[in-house]
């Protein structure tokens, strides 16, 4: 058993993956969620690095689901949690079903903070440990065509802001928010979003990059990175940029259809 003891969410793909396998190779012990079969072969492919992997399939999006994950720990101390878990959801609001936006409501903000108020509260109070939250520069965005989305992350944006405030005389907690831009990952896929021009993008960011980008910052103790330089770019123009031309930016975007216009 290793020393330092990591929980990574979302860890069955993508960016989640990544930051499992950096974890592996930097000698935690993981536990290691999503909430699908996959997971399970995740798991398998991080045990090459010699450290205990644990793995649980758990919806996060509930309480329960949360609380499910948290008894997989087996009340082993937490030194750092990768919040990663995240779902999106494509296609105008007012054609979305009520089961899909809330579900992404309910993984991206409701799961999200109380996952780090039950894993942060033991931290501050031993004033040790690291946390990484995976938001986004959608945050930044009004995001026509992906509302619901962009307004969670705007949401994780400003809370982990305020909640890295909060605990700032502990000094021994890290709270680093990670926000990176378009990713290669399944997220697009699962959105329902191939038809849109920034689905189809073959210049999306590699999830490895994105995830080391965030390993390095959060063991850094930085309160925030964006990941790649062009994001960086747009994430300053958007605080200048007024809202409706930042909408309409995205609606170029990720409206349904414009695949074919890219």
């Amino acid at each position: 058993m290793a020393e330092k003891f990591a929980i990574i969410t979302g860890a069955s793909t993508g960016i989640g993956f990544e930051l499992a396998t950096l974890a592996a190779k930097h000698g935690y012990d993981i536990l290691v969620v999503a909430d699908e079969p996959l997971i399970e072969a995740a798991a398998t492919d991080f045990e090459q690095f010699g450290t205990d992997v644990q793995w649980v399939e758990a919806d996060l999006s509930t309480i329960e689901g949360v609380d499910e994950l948290l008894a997989a720990a087996g009340g082993r101390q937490i030194d750092l949690l990768c919040a990663n878990a995240g779902r999106g959801l494509g296609h105008a609001f007012l054609d979305q079903d009520l089961a899909e936006w809330r579900r992404v409501v309910d993984t991206n903000i409701t799961g999200t903070a109380y996952l780090l108020q039950k894993v942060l509260t033991p931290m501050v109070a031993r004033d040790e440990g690291k946390v990484l939250v995976t938001g986004s520069i959608a945050g930044f965005i009004p995001g026509a065509f992906q509302a619901v989305y962009n307004g969670t992350k705007a949401f994780v944006d400003s809370f982990t802001d305020a909640l890295r405030n909060e605990i700032e005389e502990s000094k021994g907690v890290t709270l680093t928010t990670l926000m990176p831009g378009p990713v290669e990952t399944e997220f697009f896929e699962r959105g329902d979003m191939l038809d849109t021009s920034v689905g189809a993008s073959d210049s999306k960011s590699d999830p490895a990059d994105v995830a080391k980008d965030g390993w390095d910052a959060v063991m850094a103790g930085k309160a925030s990175i964006v990941s790649g330089w062009k994001n960086k770019v747009q994430a300053a123009v958007a605080h200048i940029t007024p809202a409706s031309v930042l909408a309409e930016q995205h609606r170029k975007m990720a409206e349904p259809g414009t695949a074919d216009k890219a």
